[in-house]
This record gives structure tokens, sequence and C-alpha cells, in this order.
């Protein structure tokens, strides 16, 4: 990877897709995607999903390496090509409480991925932590951000491994409530004092070394995306960050929430080095789309007693356990249920392994198995998937398969341009 950011740096218009999902389906996807070629393929866990306490999929950083690796086994995918990231490593879990003991834990929560094996580390600090005044001053950040490189140098198996990346986005992560209008560009100014303050930091605790091993700053370039719209990459806005990047010798930009943009907007991040492209949301979309697609097909095929009612049991299963998608929506019944269902930032996507719904998906899958499906039931409901693949009876799997499949061509014609 480093050397695929070195590239970009000399002017190569090449990146790097970060997937950020640990849904099992687009594991597999991304890594059945590239299974045939030399690419190496890069998964971020965040600090909520995986952490030592298990986090929100149940998960250490040493279960979902394992968890990974297990579907790289099952699709043949040479895991020497496999990257693991961590994403916004820090006291995020534990902000609420007292900055010291959020620390500690934050600071075993990075020597847990670092012993883990995982080789990128966003190292993220810049929340207020309880008794701390609001915004946090910048020292601070780096400083705090410092003590967490210190922790990851302590584990790591072989630390020259690891590259870091400094910086926060302005974006909500999974994207921005109603009402986007337009983001503030990062200023070049916020650049510098971000890789000013962690040189300094990391100086004083003795990891030259180590922030020698940074390699990119998370900054805000200018796209988002809320419910039901996104905000396209311009680079004649970000033209000024943009030539800040000439400043830092080595360093590239990370951009997050890159979500839903077009493959030109894509391209032209990518060119204006932004290397590191993060995208999540749009990936369990797109597997939303093709599971909604296969219900459709099941309602029309089986009687009602015998079909797994997946958008039913979904929507009951969100009703009764809001805490996922209620802070984030607004409006009258209707307009929720569309939100639940439909939403760009598809908090659908945190409910997918509930016990419920996981056995709704499976049933899914079980009822379409062997079930012969008409050509004009494929058509309708999944026709372009039909188109793609070619194919006279496609199995359930791989239509939703494809559906992510034809994000990462997104990602892929903006990253490996000839």
């Amino acid at each position: 990877m480093k050397k695929l950011l070195a590239r970009n740096r000399a002017g190569r218009p090449v990146g790097i897709c970060s997937i950020c999902s640990a849904h099992p389906l687009v594991i597999e996807a991304a890594l059945r995607f590239d299974r045939n070629t030399d690419r190496e393929v890069l998964i971020e866990a965040t600090c909520n999903q995986v952490n030592q306490e298990g986090g929100y999929t149940g998960m250490t950083p040493v279960d979902f390496r394992a968890f990974v690796e297990d579907i790289a086994a099952r699709v043949s995918f040479d895991t020497r090509r496999l990257i693991l990231g961590g994403d916004h490593l820090g006291p995020n879990p534990w902000k609420h409480e007292p900055a010291e003991a959020a620390m500690d834990k934050a600071e075993a929560l990075v020597e847990a991925y670092a012993a883990a094996g995982f080789s990128k580390l966003h190292l993220d600090a810049s929340m207020a932590l309880a008794g701390d005044e609001e915004p946090l001053a910048a020292v601070t950040v780096a400083e705090r951000a410092a003590r967490l490189a210190a922790a990851a140098e302590r584990r790591a198996p072989v630390p020259a491994r690891l590259a870091y990346v400094i910086g926060t986005e302005v974006p909500v992560p999974g994207g921005e409530s109603d009402g986007l209008d337009q983001v503030a560009v990062t200023r070049p100014a916020r650049v510098a004092e971000t890789v000013d303050t962690h040189r300094a930091a990391f100086a004083a605790r003795g990891l030259d070394d180590a922030f020698s091993r940074v390699v990119a700053v998370v900054v805000q370039p200018g796209v988002d995306f809320d419910h039901s719209s996104t905000i396209a990459y311009d680079p004649a806005q970000a033209s000024a960050l943009v030539d800040a990047i000439d400043d830092y010798d080595g360093l590239v930009f990370e951009a997050h929430s890159t979500d839903y943009q077009a493959r030109g907007a894509l391209a032209a991040l990518v060119a204006d080095h932004f290397a590191i492209l993060k995208v999540g949301p749009a990936l369990t979309f797109a597997l939303r789309e093709g599971l909604f697609a296969l219900a459709a097909i099941e309602d029309e095929l089986l009687p009602a007693e015998c079909r797994s009612d997946l958008r039913a049991v979904i929507e009951a299963v969100m009703g009764a356990e809001p805490d996922a998608w209620r802070g984030y929506y607004q409006g009258d019944e209707q307009r929720l249920a569309v939100l639940r269902a439909f939403s760009f930032s598809d908090r659908i996507r945190y409910y997918w392994q509930h016990p419920r719904v996981a056995r709704a998906v499976d049933r899914l899958f079980d009822n379409l198995e062997g079930l012969h499906v008409p050509a004009a039931l494929w058509r309708q409901y999944a026709g372009h998937e039909f188109a793609r693949l070619g194919a006279t009876h496609m199995a359930a799997g791989d239509v939703v398969i494809d559906k992510i499949t034809q994000v990462l061509e997104d990602y892929r014609h903006a990253c490996d341009l000839p």
C-alpha cells in the first residue's frame, strides 16, 4: 500500500479503496472481486464495530481478523494481499468517561488492533471527553494521538510495517442528517496545523520513526451525503487544499464519506491525491437492494405461509429496537418508514446481523435455492444483474454479490486508471 501511495504522490492516478464494512457478504464480494488480480484489498473496522470489549459486532480485533480470513479461505483469496485497517481508533466509544479513563481504554484498543496484525491505523483522538473543554485544542488532539501511536509501536509484531493516518473528517460518519446543502472544504492552514502538531507530539515521545510511517491525512474534500442526496466532488473548490499536499513529502489525503460519488468524481479525487477512498454505506445499500429484489421475487413465487417475510421482519425489528436510527431520521410515520428502508445513510445496515433478521435472510436464500425463477421475474426485479451475469438461471447470492460488485467497479475505475 505504501508503494501505491508513493506512486500517487509521484503523479500516477492510482489509489486504493477502503472497504468499511463488517457484513460477510460485502467482505466476500470485495475478496471475490480481486481474487484473480494482484491488487491488495483493504478492509477496515471502526472502533465502535470492533474493539477489545467486542463492539457492536461482538468481535475483538483478533476475532475480526479470523472472520475476514475465514471468508478469504472460502473464496480462495490470497491473504498475503489482504490489508486490515482500524478506523477512528481512539477514545470515541468511551467519550462520556473522564479523559484519563477513556484514554486508557483507547490505548488498550490500539494495542489490540496492533497485536492482531492490523497494519493501517487511523489515530483519531479529536473528540472531547468528559471534563474536556470544547473544542479540543489541536495540541491536545495531537498529544493523545501520539500516546496511541506509542501503544501501537509497543504491541505491533513488526512496527516498521505500520502505516498511520492522522486527522479526522468533517462529515458525520455514515452520512449527514436531512438538510444537506454544502460542506466546507478543509483549509490548507488546518492541514498544516494537523501535521505540525502531530509531528511535534510524536517527537516529544521519541516517536520520530513512527511519524515517518504516517502516510495520510484525513481531510474534507467537499463530498458528503445525507438521506436522499449527495454533494459531488468539485475539483475547483478543493484546488487550494490539493495544492497544500505538495508541502508534505510522502503524504496523501484520505477521503471519508465518498459513498455514492459518480465514477468521474472518484477518479478526480484520486488524481488530486485523495489516494485512499473510504466507502461503507454505499456497499450495504447495494446489499439491501439485492436482498429486497430477492424478497420481491419470493413474494411472486411462494405462498404467504412459506415466505421469509424479510421486509416485514426487518421493519418490525427496527420498530421495536430503534436506537440505531431514531436519532437520525425525522418526519411522519410514512416518511420514517421510507427512510428506514431506503435512506442513503443506510441505518438499516445495523440490523442485518440481528438474529431475527439474519434468520429471515437465511430463509430467503433457502427458499430461492433450487427454485426455478422465470427469466421475466429476474428481468423485472434484477434486470441489470440478469444482463450482466448473462445467465438464464442465476443463484440468489449472485444477485446480491453483483449489486455490491457494481459499487466496487466504480472504485476500481477511479483507483486503477492506466
